[in-house]
Parts: C-alpha cells; structure tokens; sequence
C-alpha cells in the first residue's frame, strides 16, 4: 500500500515538473523566443525553430516542428503519440492537435480506454486559427486548413480544406499567388 502511495507521488511530481519545465517557464510572454526555443530543447522536443510564441501547452515531447515554421499563441499539443509538423509551416493561434482519444466503454463509463494515433503535417502548409485535429491524421504537403475546421480524415497534397468535419474545397495549382 505504501509502494503504491509512493508511486502516484513521484507520478505527480513528475508531472508537476513536466508542466514547470514545458508550459509554465517558457509559455510565459516575458521569455524571449530564442530562451523558449533553448528551453523547449532542452526538455526534450524536436525544434527546428525558435518562432514558438507564448502560451502553447505540450503534454509531452513527442514533438517535432521543422526549420521555419511558426506557432502562434495558445496552441495546444497533447503529445500522448507524436506530432511531427514539417518545415515553412504557418500555424495560427490556438489550433488544436490532439493524439489520444477513447474507446467507447460501457453503460457504467462510455470514455473506455485510452488510444492515440500520430497527427503529421506535411511543409508549407498553412493552419487557421483554431483547427482541431483528431488522433491518426495526416496533412500533406502545402495545404490550407482554414480556421476552425475539425480534421478527422488524411488531406491530400495542395488542397484548402474547411468546415466541420473538414473537407476539401479547393485544388491549389499553379504558381504562388494564383488564384485556383
């Protein structure tokens, strides 16, 4: 009883730390970006960029961001599976990357175990404000999520996906600027 007592202590410091180090320190506005980028490193995640502003949360540091790409504030990554975000990627405040879920339980309790699936975005592609994306999903190269969609299902390269769920609107073709 008292091993066991011991153990969901240490589980609660540890934790306890996790957040101090990962969302409490840097995540504050006063901590300059390359002090958060030295921050973030250093407790474990795979940063190549220091363009991370405040007020992100990460539930773990199963986390990889490419060179280049910008997180904007608020941005959530729960991080009980990876999360890996490409290079030259835009990601708007407050979007939500979230890689564990539940099974659905029983009469007594329909949030059953725990599952997570990986999220991967693919370069240059550009997250709105507030997109959701579900556990398992994958964005492909250089597309448009547009703000508040819900991702539940694979995007395909070049493409503007929208809405709830989030669906493919529009084909990106041509040069940069285009209008397709």
């Amino acid at each position: 009883m008292i091993n066991k007592v011991l153990r969901f202590v240490i589980a609660s410091i540890r934790l306890v730390l996790r957040d101090v180090v990962l969302n409490v320190i840097p995540s504050s506005p006063v901590v300059p970006l390359f002090v958060r980028f030295l921050i973030y490193r250093a407790a474990g995640l795979k940063i190549d960029t220091a363009k991370i502003y405040p007020r992100c949360f990460f539930g773990g540091t199963q986390v990889s961001i490419g060179r280049g790409t910008f997180i904007s504030y608020g941005c959530f990554f729960d991080a009980v599976a990876p999360i890996s975000i490409g290079e030259r990627c835009a990601i708007a405040n407050e979007a939500c990357f979230l890689t564990s879920s539940h099974v659905v339980g029983g009469p007594d309790g329909r949030a059953g175990n725990r599952k997570a699936k990986p999220i991967r975005i693919g370069n240059g592609c550009w997250i709105g404000a507030r997109a959701i994306f579900l556990p398992g999903i994958s964005v492909g190269d250089a597309c448009i999520i547009g703000a508040g969609a819900v991702v539940t299902h694979d995007c395909e390269p070049n493409g503007v996906y929208a809405g709830v769920p989030a669906r493919r609107i529009r084909r990106l073709d041509g040069p940069p600027g285009a209008f397709c």
